[in-house]
């Protein structure tokens, strides 16, 4: 593990290559699991208050779920926040295309300029999976059988996990932070990299 302020970050951010290979996978991440996409406490009153605007992009099981369950829920496991899922499988927010991947419909509303938030950020920072401690914050690299098609892209491209996520780690902790880690992959990359 690495430092970085209150911060741990696992090796593998940097050991590890990845890039989303929706072609190949169809988004399953957003399909498989037994619980939602984890939420941050303070994105539950976002997704309360655009409900309305991203109704228009969801399916008609995922508007259903979503006003049976609410916005979001949690999980019954540990109680951490998740969105609601439909009937046990697919997230209640997401919409398949006419080849069958999955998308997330707050993302295309978010395109389409209907609302100013992209989507949970755990599913920015997907395979970071991110924990909070008191003292600390730990941000580890989650690997997932359905996301193998991607860590083969990942090794094909060259393209560091951290690299990946350049903009969802800017979106959750700064510029700077991302410089930071940055510099520190690329010292990493000198001491303990192929």
């Amino acid at each position: 593990m690495i430092q970085i302020d209150d911060k741990l970050i696992s090796e593998e951010i940097f050991s590890e290559e990845f890039v989303c290979n929706l072609t190949k996978c169809k988004g399953a991440c957003c399909v498989e699991g037994d619980v939602g996409a984890p939420l941050d406490k303070d994105e539950l009153e976002i997704l309360d208050s655009i409900f309305d605007k991203i109704k228009p992009y969801l399916t008609q099981e995922g508007v259903k779920a979503l006003e049976e369950q609410g916005t979001w829920t949690t999980d019954p496991h540990d109680g951490m926040y998740v969105t609601p899922m439909v009937e046990d499988r697919e997230c209640a927010y997401v919409t398949f295309d006419e080849k069958g991947i999955t998308k997330c419909g707050i993302e295309k509303a978010y395109e389409d300029g209907a609302v100013e938030w992209q989507k949970p950020i755990s599913c920015h920072l997907y395979p970071i999976r991110v924990t909070e401690y008191s003292a600390f914050t730990a941000l580890n690299y989650h690997e997932w059988n359905v996301c193998s098609d991607a860590c083969t892209l990942g090794k094909e491209l060259q393209v560091p996990v951290y690299k990946f996520l350049k903009t969802p780690l800017i979106r959750k902790y700064g510029e700077e932070f991302y410089t930071v880690l940055s510099g520190v992959a690329e010292e990493w990359k000198k001491e303990y990299g192929s």
